[in-house]
């Protein structure tokens, strides 16, 4: 396998660089560690080195989404693996240019998404300001597709990631590691960004971040609440470029690997928030989940 060990971080491309960016440290609760005049760079609470890059194009979409590896050769390695299955190799393995460096690659998966593996990225030694709310990580991204069986073949077969659970026939939750998914497939009409999921360590963080993105003239979208798959507290907003984003903890880890048997969710009420008090996601909002049609990368050479 190709031997991913955990999310590192999402980029997105944005419309509304200047806005989006003040949100995220304004509001959101993230750290700014670099920026030029087409991209921005935000840390969590955690060691990462960025969580959240923010790139400037006239349409929202996804950039990248990156995943860490143990070491240089795990990266080579992994470039063979993927070369020998046929997968698009669009950045070969290399130093990367970009904020906390590294070694690293890039392919497009069959949606066209980029995704970046990589490993000797720079990590935080210094001490986090504390905030009344702290996201310390990415806990995990949804993605929407269009062909939910095929692409979660590709990220198991291919990249390695193991299925949790599904939600029915609807959605497939993928692990890299101990934690219940670092990765979600959603069947839709079309590839999008579906939501992010920023990790804090307690629901009275949950809260207080709701009250913070009130504050900030937001409404959240759906919750809060608990989920049945993965058991996290929940709570969803949009930000400015509408991108829907959570603030989540306590999600699920898999304690016994080998014992492990992936669950089939039924799409009821009581499972998609096992408080009651959200109840499922209104159509309001499973339309901001859905996002528009993302084609990906149309011209390979802007990766590069």
């Amino acid at each position: 396998m190709v031997g991913i060990t955990h999310l590192r971080h999402i980029g997105l491309i944005t419309p509304v660089l200047q806005e989006q960016s003040e949100f995220y440290e304004k509001i959101w609760g993230l750290d700014k560690v670099a920026q030029d005049d087409k991209t921005v760079y935000f840390r969590g609470a955690g060691p990462e080195n960025h969580i959240l890059s923010l790139h400037a194009g006239e349409n929202s979409g996804l950039h990248h989404i990156a995943f860490g590896m143990v070491d240089k050769n795990a990266v080579d390695k992994a470039a063979e693996t993927l070369a020998s299955k046929g997968v698009k190799i669009v950045s070969e393995p290399g130093y990367l240019d970009e904020e906390g460096k590294g070694y690293g690659l890039r392919f497009v998966d069959p949606e066209n998404r980029c995704i970046e593996l990589s490993a000797w990225v720079e990590m935080h030694t210094t001490i986090w300001n504390k905030k009344n709310v702290d996201p310390v990580k990415l806990n995990h991204v949804v993605m929407n597709t269009a062909d939910l069986d095929m692409i979660t073949d590709f990220y198991t077969n291919v990249l390695g990631f193991k299925v949790t659970d599904w939600s029915e026939h609807q959605m497939s939750f993928l692990r890299c590691n101990r934690k219940h998914h670092s990765l979600a497939f959603n069947q839709d009409k079309h590839a999008s960004v579906n939501h992010i999921a920023y990790e804090v360590d307690t629901v009275d963080e949950v809260m207080r971040g709701i009250a913070n993105v009130r504050k900030g003239g937001y409404q959240e979208i759906w919750g809060p609440g608990r989920h049945g798959p993965g058991d996290n507290i929940f709570c969803y907003f949009q930000d400015p470029a509408k991108f829907v984003m959570e603030y989540t903890c306590y999600l699920e880890t898999i304690e016994d690997e080998a014992e492990w048997k992936a669950r089939v969710w039924k799409r009821v009420p009581h499972l998609m928030d096992q408080w009651g008090i959200a109840g499922p996601p209104k159509p309001e909002t499973r339309a901001a989940m859905g996002g528009k049609p993302d084609p990906g990368w149309v011209n390979v050479k802007a990766l590069l």
